[in-house]
C-alpha cells in the first residue's frame, strides 16, 4: 500500500503522517509513506486544502487530520 500525505510539511501534516504510519502498522499492512510538498503534484490530485490523505492513489481526506482509527477503517475498504 502507498500511503501519500499531501502538504507543506506543517504540524497537521506531521500528525496525519504519524496517524497514517500507525494505523498501518497497527493493522498489519505492508506500506510505504510519502510526503508529497511540491504545490503542482498537490493541486494535481485536485485537493482545496492540505493535509490531504491519499491511499493508493485515492484520494480519502482533505483539510483534517484523522484519526488512527478512522484511517485504519479507510485502509481495510
Amino acid at each position: 500500500m502507498i500511503i501519500k500525505i499531501l502538504g507543506s510539511g506543517c504540524s497537521k501534516c506531521r500528525k496525519l503522517a504519524q496517524n497514517a504510519a500507525k494505523a498501518a502498522e497497527e493493522a498489519g499492512i505492508d506500506y510505504q509513506l510519502v510526503k508529497v510538498t511540491d504545490m503542482n503534484k498537490i493541486t494535481g490530485y485536485g485537493v482545496p486544502m492540505t493535509p490531504a490523505l491519499v491511499i493508493d492513489e485515492v484520494v480519502k481526506s482533505v483539510g483534517e487530520v484523522l484519526s488512527v482509527d478512522k484511517i485504519k477503517m479507510m485502509m481495510q475498504v
